[in-house]
């Protein structure tokens, strides 16, 4: 995502950045690129309504999301600066299995620049 208006990931970087605004990103980052992937198996649950699958979609992410940080002993309402480095490597674990490495580093790039303002 090229950096717009200041924006990565809905999250103003010329503002205070937390950790929960990290952990959101996280999520949009992760919901745009697993979105296609989420999309080939739109069949499996029954060609649900495109606005029903949407919600579908956002929900699996965001569950996907919450379960990293837990596994890596976060908490998702109050994730801190070491529990969402450790849910990038994850997930960056996890889209290596359907995305190029180029396209990859992009996104935790991006990501990182959120995590280096927090303190």
């Amino acid at each position: 995502m090229p950096l717009k208006d200041n924006l990565i990931y809905g999250v103003d970087i010329t503002k205070n950045v937390t950790p929960v605004l990290v952990r959101d990103a996280i999520i949009q980052c992760y919901y745009k690129a697993h979105c296609n992937v989420l999309e080939l198996a739109r069949e499996t649950f029954g060609d649900p309504p495109r606005k029903k699958f949407e919600e579908m979609k956002k929900s699996h992410v965001r569950e996907l999301i919450e379960n990293i940080i837990c596994d890596v002993g976060g908490d998702f309402d109050n994730p801190d600066k070491d529990c969402l480095i450790q849910v990038l490597n994850n997930l960056k674990k996890i889209a290596s299995t359907y995305r190029k490495p180029e396209i990859i580093n992009k996104h935790v790039s991006e990501i990182n620049l959120l995590i280096d303002k927090l303190e």
